[in-house]
């Protein structure tokens, strides 16, 4: 870890202060740091500072859908899709475990599950509407007589609705990549899923959780804000992502891919309470070579069981001297998505406010394109 990082480990941080304390960073705290200039050609920061509009669009535009089908009889619902489109599946299952009517299960590959048939609900997702994996499932599904709902751009999944009788559920131009589209991925399926009655009151979190990406997106976006200070504190080192199961989850997965597609750097995520069964041996060893190489950062939110909160806390006292820093991001916000959004916009800055300090434009993915042109040869 470099000597910056060294003298300066939290924001308030005093010298006779341990050296890996827990860091809770709140955007009123923060000390002023360099600007670094952007080098951002597809304006993923402009995506960001307009996720609020994007979800209020996406709600809108997904409450004026006709034709959904009759779910009567339907005994689970599955999302299909891959990366940033099928994260809105991952989002849709957090929040509807509390509450929801049926089972939502992802599915994020080429095949289709064996249980798929007249009695699902088969959401196929893909932001273009051409990722093959998601077209060749939701196929196999519609053969099966599964009842389906497409969400696309266009492409051919969309062109595919027509065949299966499908509604088709739009994403609204101008988004630069799936990964700025999470909210016009994921709100669509929360508000047709309202709608069909499998789960219930997504207005009020929908309005919830625009008021939240406001007040939050006004502070992250301005120099020195805390996103850029964490960014600059993790550095060189490789995140790992904590959460708790449910949105924390997602968020940390969130998180993960961001960092990997934004900076291009490797970072990691799992789940509290499973991590505490089994991963966390696994800093029992190397802390020489850990703690120069990864950062810690834990994703809270006030829905958490209170045993997964001392959780965090034993975690972070038995990282303390393993990795080079551990840093708290606690949600804001009413109710589970506004929380859940909160962690994702504030991880969707961090990354970015990375990718910048780092001198790296944080739209284009050139190794997932070549990794696409090559399998379509």
């Amino acid at each position: 870890m470099g000597s910056d990082q060294a003298d300066d480990r939290t924001l308030q941080d005093s010298d006779d202060e341990p050296a890996h304390d827990e860091q809770i960073l709140d955007v009123t705290e923060v000390a002023d740091i360099t600007d670094t200039t952007m080098l951002d050609s597809l304006d993923m920061f402009g995506a960001t500072r307009g996720l609020a509009d994007q979800v209020a669009r996406a709600a809108e535009d997904a409450r004026q859908v006709d034709g959904l089908p009759d779910v009567g009889g339907v005994t689970h619902v599955v999302v299909m899709g891959m990366g940033g489109s099928g994260i809105g599946g991952d989002v849709a299952a957090a929040i509807s475990a509390a509450s929801g009517a049926v089972p939502i299960i992802v599915t994020k590959d080429y095949s289709c599950p064996a249980y798929v048939g007249r009695d699902s609900l088969v959401i196929a997702s893909s932001f273009s509407g051409n990722t093959e994996e998601t077209i060749e499932a939701a196929s196999i599904a519609a053969t099966r007589g599964a009842r389906m709902v497409i969400l696309a751009s266009g492409g051919r999944l969309a062109d595919l609705a027509g065949r299966f009788g499908a509604p088709l559920l739009p994403i609204a131009p101008g988004i630069p990549m799936p990964r700025a589209g999470i909210g016009a991925v994921s709100i669509p399926l929360l508000v047709t899923l309202d709608r069909l009655g499998l789960i219930e009151e997504m207005d009020d979190q929908i309005a919830a959780t625009i008021a939240q990406l406001r007040r939050r997106i006004a502070e992250l976006d301005q120099p020195g804000s805390a996103a850029a200070e964490l960014a600059r504190k993790i550095g060189r080192t490789m995140p790992v992502i904590y959460g708790s199961a449910g949105i924390g989850e997602v968020a940390a997965n969130r998180w993960k891919g961001q960092f990997n597609e934004n900076p291009k750097v490797p970072a990691f995520s799992n789940r509290i309470p499973e991590l505490t069964h089994n991963e966390i041996a696994g800093w029992g060893q190397h802390g020489d070579v850990t703690r120069q190489v990864f950062s810690l950062v834990q994703l809270r939110h006030d829905a958490e069981h209170s045993q997964v909160s001392r959780r965090f806390e034993l975690t972070a006292e038995i990282c303390d001297e393993i990795v080079a820093d551990v840093f708290r991001v606690d949600a804001q916000g009413e109710g589970p998505l506004a929380q859940l959004f909160d962690l994702i916009v504030y991880g969707d800055f961090v990354s970015l406010e990375a990718a910048a300090q780092a001198g790296v434009d944080p739209g284009p993915i050139p190794v997932l394109d070549q990794i696409k042109a090559t399998l379509a040869r």
